[in-house]
């Protein structure tokens, strides 16, 4: 029997890293050796990983020799110094960073849409997907396929977590502060004053609020994070000339990224048929009954990994033109889970070869 491929988890020991080693715990096994690499700080520090306690490791260049696959889940700079070196060492590197998504040699995989694009990777580098537009690709991807996509106008519900550990601590800590006060709310500038000046990494408050900016300011106030969804939609698609518009908005939600969709199609659409296409397509589950209550809700999706689909309905003034909503785990299919998903494609490519 061949020997099963070497992985290595490069961040181990962040949010995105955390939940990765609980993925590769619940997955069937494609894998020999897991290493575990974090930054200088957390090294000697143990992880449980498929049962085993794993010693992680300090990121240098030797801590990838014998790697077959890097997985890496941290900031941008770190990926793009570091990557290459995993490349270098013989490992290929799957990148969930923003680093290298729309590097025309790194392909952007999600690999219920596009698993061919694996192999082309002449730097030896696979992106994945910013986490907001995994949620609402995997959804639109079917409809594609069915309708033919040629327009879209997202608005974004970002959870906190999407900023990392931090971003949840603030929001906690602002619940504190608030709870109990039930005229806060009801009056200018009271909200401000109970949360205080610790806003974290986001502009405003967000208990009691919604703060209409994710990501850094960009040219002609588009902020990074909505032109990563124009961007990163056109690329998975093989859409380069998609019409793309988003506004993306920090919601006081934990875990969960949400988006509402209106896609222009080529052909007329309708519900039913949408919804029959979206029943069908990897990685989706829809949860549409208003009458009941029922709605995909980021309270109900967190911890699990398909998109949760609801709200299907057909435009009232555009026959081609369908409204949803759309939600997802943003630590699980919006990070981790794409990023092993790629990972496992390649592990079965090294088994084939080998």
């Amino acid at each position: 029997m061949a020997e099963l491929p070497t992985l290595a988890v490069v961040g181990a020991t962040g949010a995105v890293g955390t939940v990765m080693c609980d993925l590769l715990s619940s997955r069937k096994n494609v894998w020999g050796e897991i290493r575990l690499i974090a930054s200088a700080r957390s090294a000697g520090r143990t992880v449980r990983c498929r049962g085993e306690e794993l010693t992680v490791q300090a990121l240098t260049p030797e801590a990838f020799d014998g790697v077959d696959v890097a997985m890496f889940d941290v900031p941008d700079e770190v990926s793009a110094e570091w990557a290459p070196v995993a490349v270098s060492r013989g490992a290929v590197a799957v990148d969930n960073s923003g680093a290298f998504r729309m590097d025309r040699d790194v392909p952007l995989v999600v690999p219920e849409i596009n698993p061919e694009q694996v192999r082309n990777r002449p730097k030896g580098i696979i992106a994945n997907a910013n986490c907001t537009t995994l949620a609402m690709i995997v959804a639109v991807a079917p409809l594609h396929r069915e309708y033919g996509l040629r327009e879209l106008v997202l608005s974004s519900y970002q959870a906190v977590s999407g900023v990392g550990q931090v971003g949840v601590d603030i929001l906690h800590d602002q619940l504190s502060k608030i709870a109990g006060d039930r005229v806060l709310g009801s009056r200018p500038g009271n909200v401000r004053q109970a949360v205080g000046d610790d806003l974290g990494p986001f502009p405003a408050p967000l208990a009691l609020n919604v703060v209409p900016w994710t990501g850094s300011l960009c040219d002609a106030g588009w902020s990074s994070e909505e032109l990563k969804l124009r961007n990163e939609s056109r690329k998975i698609l093989g859409l380069p000339d998609l019409k793309v518009s988003a506004t993306c908005v920090r919601v006081p939600v934990v875990t969960g990224h949400s988006v509402a969709v209106h896609a222009v199609f080529g052909a007329e659409v309708d519900a039913e048929g949408a919804r029959e296409a979206l029943r069908n397509a990897p990685g989706v589950i829809v949860v549409d009954d208003p009458a009941a209550g029922e709605f995909p809700m980021p309270i109900d999706a967190v911890g699990t990994d398909p998109s949760w689909v609801g709200r299907i309905r057909r435009s009232v003034d555009d026959p081609r033109a369908l409204d949803l909503f759309v939600t997802g785990d943003n630590l699980r299919k919006g990070a981790a889970l794409n990023t092993a998903q790629i990972a496992e494609l390649l592990s079965a490519e090294l088994a084939a070869t080998r």
